[in-house]
């Protein structure tokens, strides 16, 4: 394993001590990251940004427009979460991962930041803020053109948020979840978003929204002097779509899209907005090269077209919608079998609700995380849905068994967790090359 330059610390390391910081839970507010930033030397100041806040599709509309800009002849930076099966996956460049020693490099900025000047004024940051900060060295030591960064939670007081006005705000749809944090109503959640919304900046905002969010969005947009840019959904057709992939138009550009289910039609009109308000002249053919280019794990990806599996790791009522939409449309023909593994502070019955009717055999299991709800009470809400449920404790095990209870022309869909996702993604891909 490369060592970072003048340290001990390798990338294994690294990845360690981000993820020590975990137990310093998760603290809104920008004091921490905004000390740290400060003892790094500002790195995020002169970033060129892209800032992605919202419930759903906040990463792959981020990963869509780092695309198109790489396309564009951009040399640009991601900032994603949560990662699958690779820590790196969070921080990437031009689309591939940071590299291993860079990573090293950059997490041994940040901890020597905090070991020497915060630390000492009882100042201890998160595991966010830490990764968040690493992000911001990372790109400015890359000299990007642009950086895109996708808030963790909320938007106001998320750790991305210390950055200056950004080039263009995005915002994918909003709905309720992490009510806990960011409120118990659509407006409320609407408002913690819409803090990534500054004076001097182009916003871009998802079509499909909730009215009521929509009036904060505007009004926020109203208060900062900012134009608020929203895909004609008038000028958007889908012109083919299957478990494969999808073809659609939009204001006369024609695309195609490997990310799965129509939202994410939404989502690449979103994007669209977003780079044309960057770059009015940018080409059509760098758009759509961009789209097309776009790949993300774990968003109801395919990985076996026969038997077909797809996996998903969106936990939310958003995510249950969309997921049960793509059965319905690609899948219901077929038999089913379901994998899941939900978090027990999540709405799981609202998650169920709207997917497991469509499961022949439901399959409970537990990711290997406290948050996880055990195997057998999630057996026990899901079979107010499915006749036939059971749980395995083990994901690795429940997978093999699921497995088995599937053959051609029948589907196997696991869903409901990215931490799920996370354990047995390499297991599902090894099994099928």
């Amino acid at each position: 394993m490369a060592h970072c330059k003048g340290d001990i610390m390798n990338c294994n390391e690294a990845i360690e001590y981000i993820h020590s910081l975990e137990k310093f839970g998760m603290r809104p507010g920008l004091e921490r990251i905004g000390e740290l930033c400060r003892a790094l030397g500002e790195p995020q100041k002169g970033l060129k940004i892209i800032h992605v806040a919202g419930t759903n599709g906040k990463g792959s509309t981020s990963t869509i427009i780092s695309c198109i800009l790489q396309k564009a002849g951009f040399n640009t930076g991601l900032f994603i979460s949560p990662y699958v099966s690779n820590f790196r996956e969070r921080i990437q460049y031009n689309g591939g991962m940071i590299a291993p020693e860079e990573l090293a490099d950059c997490v041994s900025a940040v901890k020597n930041a905090v070991e020497n000047d915060l630390a000492p004024r009882g100042i201890q940051p998160t595991e966010f803020e830490a990764i968040t900060a690493a992000a911001f060295v990372y790109f400015k030591r890359k000299s990007c053109d642009y950086a895109v960064l996708e808030v963790g939670l909320g938007g106001r007081f998320d750790s991305t948020n210390i950055i200056d006005a950004p080039c263009v705000g995005v915002l994918t749809s909003i709905s309720l979840d992490h009510m806990a944090v960011l409120g118990d109503t659509v407006e409320k959640i609407a408002f913690e978003k819409c803090g990534i919304i500054k004076p001097g900046s182009e916003i871009v905002a998802y079509p499909f929204q909730d009215e009521k969010a929509f009036d904060i969005i505007r009004k926020a947009c109203a208060e900062a002097g900012d134009r608020l840019t929203v895909p004609d959904i008038g000028k958007i057709s889908v012109i083919s779509e299957s478990l494969y992939g999808t073809e659609a138009e939009y204001d006369g550009l024609r695309f195609e899209l490997h990310l799965a289910g129509k939202h994410m039609v939404y989502n690449a009109c979103t994007a669209i907005e977003a780079v044309r308000v960057l770059h009015a002249d940018i080409s059509d053919a760098a758009i759509a090269e961009g789209i097309s280019a776009a790949v993300m794990p774990a968003r109801l990806e395919l990985i076996s077209r026969e038997p077909v599996i797809l996996l998903d790791g969106g936990h939310n009522e958003g995510c249950a919608e969309a997921v049960a939409d793509f059965i319905g449309r690609h899948v219901a023909g077929r038999r089913i079998v379901m994998l899941s593994s939900l978090m027990a502070d999540k709405d799981v019955d609202g998650y169920l609700r709207r997917v497991a009717p469509f499961a022949a055999e439901f399959i409970a299991t537990r990711a290997d995380v406290p948050r996880a709800m055990d195997a057998e009470a999630l057996k026990e809400a899901a079979a107010e849905y499915c006749a036939d449920c059971q749980a395995i404790s083990s994901s690795a095990e429940a997978l093999e068994y699921a497995r088995s209870r599937v053959k051609n022309g029948e589907a196997l869909i696991v869903c409901g967790s990215f931490y799920l996702a996370g354990e047995i993604r390499d297991q599902m891909l090894d099994h099928n090359n």
